[in-house]
């Protein structure tokens, strides 16, 4: 695990892209081929499975340093990273390793860090106890890192997947595609996955998706800022940004699968779109939006209604019939088995409508292109969007072919501006890492019946000074404390947009907000001009 304890330091230590790539070519280079299997599946984002929970943990720490609980929770609170916490107070200064510490990554992964959750509590602690003894402050963090089962490495996985294809010469695409839907779970597959010649990807796994980029996010574009921005109009095609779950329908080997954008396949969750998925002939692949709609309604339902089926993994008849999900294709990636993502939109469409007219489904539906003749018809048809229950429009080059990833020029979201409220700023509480030190999570309340009610909270949005500036007033106005939450004097005011608001009984409000976060911090107001509730209250019902 030292080499490993190093590359992590040095990405961590590291901003530049191209050292970083640098640094994982030079591991896996150098590395076995188990602990390469084993540290890319951390570098992509695979949790190991907590052995200690938060509470254990902090216990396990006082324990090994002698000091009080509250001053292990004060100290926690002060560095913000609980690993780097126990790292700090209770690993050993030993530089040299220990014989019982000189395991690999993969042994501590696979092997040794396993059989600690097999032991009684009490025998588990106390081999943790003695591990902490034996290894060395750097090694202390990985392990203290997987014992919480959060470690997470300051890599994106776009370099990841580069240095893999510089490593293997491989295409980055790829590469990228051989790793979607399925991590390899072998050294075997981990050499298939850089081998030129591996024909064992074939199987049914997504494609990267194509992400599309913000237009001017933030700002009201004129039509002449639209012109400047994406030349003539013939070029562009429009459709609805349907408020959704992207996900790619695969259908091959008389089989049908579905994939979120999150690389989580939906096996079960949408039986009447993989029946209807199944009409479809062999070798073909759809990208779309995942919505819940009615036969007889002219708009989707918004996204809470979708949240209910996403989260079960049977639903039941009475739920499908309640919540009936549709799946609404853009673009065609695969047909006959054939790749045809280099071919043009407008190409890769026309097929797509065909296929579906050939072989129709309630349940699968094409998202038609919005005729518009310029930009400013354009503009008109997006102040619309809110009216159809979607975010805005998706504006796609005819002749652009299907990439991967968030790149910019062929697609772009051209959303609506958010909704917005003004709202009081009642608790805050201090962040976490750099942020430790910094009050920067807030909640916010609105009025109702001459209180203030919590309607939402929100962390982002202002600027490092404003964050430093509130800061201060926040620990001159507490009022109380609970805990890490602070109760402020009911002053600030700040204005939160949000994408959707929904009425919900789960909420003491009866009000969900969808994303809200910070518009601006709206000084030249007084608490009592904050919004009401029942101005929330009428806008969800309204929309």
């Amino acid at each position: 695990m030292r080499k490993f304890s190093e590359v992590f330091e040095k990405l961590d230590r590291s901003t530049a892209t191209n050292d970083k790539v640098t640094v994982l070519v030079e591991y896996f280079h150098d590395a076995a081929p188990d602990d390469a299997l084993a540290a890319l599946r951390l570098f992509l984002g695979e949790r190991p499975k907590r052995l200690l929970s938060s509470r254990e943990l902090q216990a396990l720490i006082g324990r090994a340093s002698g000091l009080p609980d509250w001053l292990v929770q004060d100290c926690y609170a002060q560095v913000g990273d609980l690993a780097e916490t126990c790292t700090l107070l209770c690993a050993t200064t030993a530089t040299s390793l220990h014989e019982n510490a000189q395991s690999t990554l993969a042994e501590w992964t696979l092997s040794r860090i396993p059989a600690l959750a097999k032991l009684s509590p009490e025998l588990r602690d106390q081999a943790v106890l003695d591990i902490w003894q034996i290894l060395p402050s750097n090694e202390a963090f990985i392990f203290n890192k997987l014992l919480g089962g959060s470690l997470r490495v300051g890599v994106a996985r776009g370099l990841v997947v580069r240095a893999l294809a510089q490593l293997s010469s491989l295409p980055v695409d790829l590469i990228t595609h051989r790793l979607m839907g399925r991590l390899p779970q072998s050294a075997i597959e981990y050499a298939e996955l850089l081998s030129p010649d591996s024909a064992s990807f074939d199987s049914a796994r997504p494609y990267p998706f194509f992400l599309a980029s913000a237009l001017a996010e933030g700002k009201t574009l004129s039509v002449d800022d639209l012109q400047a921005a994406l030349g003539e109009s013939s070029q562009w095609q429009a459709e609805w940004k349907w408020d959704g779950m992207r996900a790619q329908v695969i259908r091959r080997a008389d089989a049908c699968i579905l994939y979120s954008r999150g690389e989580e396949r939906l096996d079960g969750r949408f039986p009447e779109l993989e029946a209807a998925a199944k009409k479809l002939p062999n070798g073909c692949v759809l990208d779309g939006e995942i919505l819940v709609w009615r036969a007889a309604q002219e708009r989707p339902e918004n996204f809470g209604a979708l949240q209910k089926r996403i989260g079960k993994l049977k639903p039941s008849a009475a739920l499908r019939q309640q919540h009936p999900a549709r799946f609404l294709a853009y673009d065609l990636l695969e047909l006959g088995g054939v790749d045809i993502r280099t071919q043009s939109l407008r190409a890769r469409r026309a097929q797509l409508e065909d296929l579906l007219l050939q072989h129709p489904d309630s349940a699968l539906a094409f998202s038609a292109s919005l005729a518009f003749t310029d930009f400013a018809e354009l503009a008109q048809m997006r102040d619309q969007a809110r009216a159809y229950g979607v975010e805005g429009l998706m504006l796609k080059r005819n002749s652009s072919s299907y990439q991967s990833g968030r790149r910019r020029g062929d697609w772009w979201k051209y959303k609506l501006d958010p909704l917005s409220i003004d709202a009081v700023m009642i608790y805050a509480q201090a962040g976490h890492g750099r942020r430790a030190n910094l009050h920067t999570d807030y909640t916010f309340a609105l009025w109702h019946e001459g209180n203030l009610v919590t309607v939402a909270k929100a962390y982002s949005g202002l600027s490092d000074a404003e964050i430093n500036e509130l800061d201060r007033w926040i620990r001159k106005n507490t009022r109380d404390r609970f805990g890490p939450v602070r109760t402020v004097i009911a002053e600030q005011v700040f204005e939160l947009g949000f994408e959707a608001v929904q009425l919900s009984s789960r909420h003491k409000s009866g009000i969900a907000l969808r994303f809200p976060r910070i518009l601006r911090w709206r000084k030249d107001k007084l608490a009592q001009d904050a919004d009401t509730l029942s101005t929330l209250k009428a806008l969800a019902g309204s929309l």
